[in-house]
């Protein structure tokens, strides 16, 4: 009884629309991440806000990593006849069969935040993660932050999900040929659990870590926590990864985290909304979009701002 309720809420559908807009259309914004992840709440912003300045309905769900109800909820998006699906990508290969039914429904379906070309979506707007991972691998060399020899730790939500194994695929493709070596693990999409999970991991390992690439907003974001918590003086370790969250961005204003990844994702679902209404339209999108800029110390304040202004 307790699954059946939670894939019930999980495919819950919250609408965003303005009332008698004409000819409105509706889309689905599905999202595979948790409400409770700080940066979801800005991809939901931008969906929220192109709902208001379109006046198209953009019905919204959160599916918490359960790749079974997101795939529930695609489904129902394609028997309902919607006017253009935006998905993000849980694992890799697990959309592919959905993407085939819209297409073959003649509904555009977008892929934005955690890209999968094994599926025919339409087009994909968000970050490229395996470039992303190589680039957080190559800033650690080129800082002379590790060397041949050195460990990484790369602490993750979500085991096996799209981009952290997409990340990670990056983040070797340069630690490999150096001869250093990397671990990642999971900490699961509550904070507090996260905070647990990392300070036992820091505890035990503290020694032969050299670097720590964070996979995921929630867990970068946890990183100030977890050192004063274990007693890790800032920069001790250096830290790279994602910085989507007013966490993350004042964790690298005062040094916990050397840099960090900005994903836009107010414009990444806004964009990708935007190219599902022009498809449903006759006009195709023959290209991807891609997002995101690397900060540091010297320009933190610039995407603490935009955070803040939510």
């Amino acid at each position: 009884m307790l699954r059946k309720l939670a894939v019930i809420a999980c495919t819950a559908f919250l609408s965003v629309a303005i009332p008698g807009a004409s000819q409105a259309k509706t889309f689905y914004w599905i999202s595979h991440g948790s409400p409770a992840d700080p940066v979801w709440t800005y991809f939901l912003a931008g969906a929220e806000q192109w709902a208001k300045d379109t006046g198209n309905t953009v019905k919204t769900s959160f599916h918490n990593g359960d790749v079974a109800a997101q795939q529930e909820a695609e489904r129902a998006a394609i028997a309902a006849k919607a006017d253009g699906i935006v998905t993000s990508s849980p694992d890799p290969g697990s959309l592919v069969q959905i993407a085939k039914e819209a297409n073959a429904a003649h509904i555009p379906i977008i892929n934005f935040n955690t890209p999968d070309p094994t599926a025919s979506f339409d087009a994909y707007v968000g970050g490229d993660n395996v470039t992303f991972g190589k680039r957080w691998a190559q800033y650690l060399v080129d800082h002379h932050l590790i060397k041949a020899g050195d460990f990484v730790w790369m602490p993750v939500e979500v085991p096996g999900a799209t981009y952290g194994v997409q990340e990670e695929q990056g983040a070797a493709s340069v630690l490999k040929p150096l001869g250093i070596t990397w671990e990642v693990t999971d900490s699961t999409l509550d904070q507090a659990e996260i905070i647990s999970r990392m300070s036992d991991y820091l505890t035990a390992n503290h020694k032969k870590i050299k670097a720590i690439i964070g996979l995921g907003d929630l867990v970068n974001g946890s990183i100030k926590r977890v050192f004063d918590q274990v007693g890790i003086k800032p920069g001790e370790i250096p830290v790279i990864g994602w910085g989507d969250s007013l966490d993350t961005t004042q964790e690298v204003l005062d040094g916990y985290v050397v840099a960090a990844q900005w994903q836009d994702p107010q414009a990444t679902s806004y964009v990708a909304l935007s190219l599902a209404a022009m498809a449903s339209s006759g006009i195709r999108p023959g290209f991807n979009i891609i997002t995101g800029a690397l900060y540091d110390k010297t320009n933190a304040d610039i995407y603490s701002k935009i955070l803040s202004a939510k």
